[in-house]
């Protein structure tokens, strides 16, 4: 058991810490750019883990969750530190592992050198925790399929170029019976909806995507009709194991900020540091973040050695997503009214946190896989 990072692991997360620190700019209060998408593909994020020979880093996943545990404590715009993990992780990596071969190589070269942007569009109205109830549906026509159905919420809608599509090709099938495609914009029938108004992670867009007899060539399907729900899974095993490091890196930057306000911020006469009401607050911050990285790491290790990784990635999930939100509202505390201000970016903190129990599966349904783990 090491729990060192190698020397070179440690010169890569301090080259994209030292980059991060530099992004999001131009997104700050506004949806990301696709330049500043380009800027951040030149530090490599738009790839990591994508293969070397179409442009990518070749990376595994705890080298993966590294580099985003890096960018998300040098960039203060979580919400393109999100944008980037979901094109990586929920679309790039199925592309990677499923696509055929004309097609994914033709898609991770744009998908790693920031020329192209994926979005996820697996929700529905009816259909979130329980994606059995998919009621979009694709039909095969020769050696195209016709999609018809609407996406409730794709994250990086607005702006993508493709997006990775989950279809009912089997109504009798269940499980078996959902099939997974890339879709590119430009096919007849996709109408992409106008930017939703979020609580947080605002440089993300997201939005509605509907398929309206939409065409989509057969070359574009992922994997084989019925494997739809395994390639979901298998694409939210990387993303539950690896996105959440974007959260790590938040609390750490988080948790710096905190102490250093502690030390210069005085009140009755000595700095706020010096009362426990805060220094044990800023105790459990660190206690938090510290459990989670831990569990985080674990996850990607056990993925990159193929060993069952599923109540892994699950505890580490709600373990990040729920310290982010107590440590956010911990630092909101700490920095009292200012904290509440916009300025301080605090307050965006927490907004930003809030949805992390939400997205990748609820905590709710992490729980459950968790139960059924320990044999409940």
């Amino acid at each position: 058991m090491d729990f060192d990072i190698s020397t070179a692991q440690r010169k890569r997360y301090d080259e994209i810490f030292a980059a991060a620190r530099d992004l999001g700019h131009a997104s700050a209060g506004g949806h990301f750019t696709r330049e500043e998408w380009r800027a951040v593909a030149c530090v490599g994020l738009t790839g990591l883990c994508l293969p070397a020979e179409h442009g990518g880093t070749g990376l595994g996943a705890l080298d993966t969750a590294l580099c985003i545990e890096a960018f998300g404590r040098g960039c203060s715009e979580t919400g393109l530190v999100f944008a980037v993990s979901a094109h990586l992780l929920a679309c790039a990596v199925p592309i990677r592992d499923f696509a055929a071969d004309e097609v994914r190589g033709q898609l991770l070269t744009g998908l790693s050198s920031g020329e192209l942007v994926a979005a996820n569009a697996m929700t529905e109205d009816g259909a979130g925790s329980d994606v059995g109830l998919l009621t979009a549906t694709a039909v095969r026509d020769g050696d195209m399929y016709i999609l018809d159905g609407e996406k409730s919420f794709a994250s990086n809608g607005p702006m993508a170029d493709v997006f990775v599509t989950y279809a009912v090709t089997d109504p009798a099938g269940g499980f078996l019976g959902v099939t997974a495609f890339a879709v590119p914009r430009t096919a007849d029938g996709l109408e992409v909806g106008d930017p939703f108004e979020k609580m947080g992670l605002g440089s993300c867009p997201a939005s509605r995507v509907r398929f309206q007899s939409c065409r989509v060539p057969a070359s574009h399907r992922l994997g084989e009709e019925g494997q739809g729900s395994a390639i979901f899974q298998h694409s939210m095993g990387w993303e539950r194991a690896c996105l959440f490091a974007g959260y790590v890196g938040l609390m750490e930057r988080q948790l710096q900020q905190c102490v250093e306000h502690a030390r210069s911020r005085r009140q009755f006469g000595r700095p706020i540091g010096e009362f426990q009401a805060i220094s044990h607050r800023i105790a459990t911050m660190r206690q938090r973040l510290e459990a989670s990285r831990l569990l985080l790491y674990r996850a990607c290790w056990l993925l990159d050695r193929g060993r069952d990784h599923v109540e892994a990635a699950s505890l580490a999930k709600v373990a990040v997503s729920e310290a982010a939100v107590a440590n956010s509202l911990d630092a909101v505390q700490i920095f009292g009214g200012s904290g509440y201000l916009t300025p301080t970016g605090v307050e965006q903190q927490l907004r930003d946190s809030v949805p992390s129990t939400i997205f990748s599966g609820t905590n709710e349904i992490q729980r459950e896989i968790i139960a059924r783990a320990v044999g409940l």
